[in-house]
């Protein structure tokens, strides 16, 4: 048995108790054209967003619309996590979902294969040290708050494929080649499009259409939203092992809805759209466990000034280091 299934039996049986059946079935319901209308609209935003940085020179006016644009790059690997769970159309398709998978992982310039295999094995075994090749490889290992802000930097890159790397190491010779095609692939189309863009708008274009929402943003991104997911825990109960955060349309908006991992991990074939109402279904649950929810900048706050250990209670445990004082004015 896997060890978060092994360690969740109460909870699912809690959890079960929790949702109405009914309401569980509709919260499982995948609509397709909505699934399709919120990628139309991620691709929407990043063109929109394109035209802008282009055609602005103030970097007042074309930065924020570069923040827009790594977001939307950054929410084509939340499309992607919708495809590894089957929660796009009602009858499964594989050519359909390689497909779409395929898509979704290019902008990223990550392997399908790779993100789905790393992502169910993250799901098997929730809350081991070992066996989660997310917590195993890519959660910092020292403590220290010049190292946890590198994630939020373009170091974040080496980070994630060091990471994948070894992971990548214990697969079976089929898959190690296809990560390795497919990776391959999406690196070379990254640089084909900065290619592109440098030939034809110049390296200034390029600098601020690419490599700022790519190199600076999208780290930020993922960063923040990776926050949000298993660093604020409490070890001891598996309904813990997630990270409640608090509903919120701009985060709805900005993450797809990836804001709601706690709920994605108790039931994982909702759809991202529907992760809303099933928190608002859960709030006497998490009433009645006393678990509060958190907002990104109390957890950056925590992580960063606080230096709180990942994968560890914010709540209840010190500060791993003293809190710096403020500068004065």
């Amino acid at each position: 048995m896997a060890y978060y299934a092994e360690h969740a039996q109460q909870l699912k049986q809690e959890l079960a108790a929790a949702v109405p059946i009914d309401e569980l079935r509709r919260l499982h319901e995948k609509r397709p054209l909505l699934h399709a209308l919120l990628a139309t609209g991620n691709v929407a935003a990043l063109a929109v967003a394109a035209v802008a940085i282009v055609r602005f020179d103030r970097w007042y006016l074309w930065l924020p619309f570069a923040v827009v644009a790594g977001f939307a790059i950054f929410d084509f690997t939340v499309l992607l996590h919708e495809v590894v769970h089957r929660a796009v159309v009602q009858q499964s398709s594989e050519a359909l979902y390689r497909v779409l998978g395929l898509m979704y992982a290019v902008p990223s310039g990550i392997s399908a294969s790779q993100f789905t295999r790393w992502h169910l094995d993250h799901h098997a075994a929730l809350g081991s040290d070992l066996e989660d090749p997310k917590r195993h490889y890519l959660s910092p290992k020292q403590n220290a708050r010049w190292l946890k802000a590198l994630y939020f930097t373009p170091a974040l890159f080496p980070i994630y494929f060091r990471a994948a790397a070894k992971e990548a190491a214990s697969y079976e010779p089929a898959l190690r080649r296809r990560i390795a095609v497919e990776r391959s692939a999406t690196i070379l189309f990254q640089l084909g499009v900065l290619f592109v863009i440098a030939l034809v708008g110049g390296w200034f274009i390029a600098f601020k259409l690419y490599v700022v929402p790519v190199f600076f943003v999208f780290p930020i991104a993922f960063a923040l939203n990776r926050l949000g997911q298993h660093y604020d825990i409490d070890p001891g109960d598996p309904a813990k092992w997630s990270t409640l955060m608090k509903g919120s349309w701009f985060w709805d908006v900005a993450y797809l809805f990836s804001n709601y991992h706690l709920e994605h991990h108790y039931f994982p074939g909702v759809p991202f759209y529907n992760l809303p109402r099933l928190q608002k279904l859960l709030a006497p649950f998490y009433e009645k466990r006393g678990m509060a929810a958190r907002g990104y900048g109390e957890l950056v706050w925590n992580w960063l000034a606080l230096n709180r250990k990942p994968h560890s209670n914010w709540e209840s445990g010190p500060a791993s280091a003293p809190v710096p004082a403020p500068p004065s004015l």
